[in-house]
């Protein structure tokens, strides 16, 4: 993949996430999903989508230094 491209996607995916977990407007209109979803939600895709960003990220770095 290009080393950019890595770089440009793990950005995207350490940043969404966060915003959606703690800057997402309108969060009342999902309240039916409850607050156990919620929890599970933001707890478990957030930092699974954050850990795919980081990991992007090294390999943009590392395709950098070569």
């Amino acid at each position: 993949m290009n080393k950019w491209l890595e770089l440009l996607l793990g950005l995207i995916l350490i940043v969404v996430p966060i915003y959606v977990a703690w800057g997402f407007p309108n969060t009342h209109q999902l309240a039916s999903w409850g607050v156990a979803t919620m929890t599970v939600l933001k707890g478990g895709i957030i930092w699974f989508a954050i850990m795919i960003g980081l990991l992007f990220l090294m390999l943009g770095i590392s395709d950098l230094k070569e």
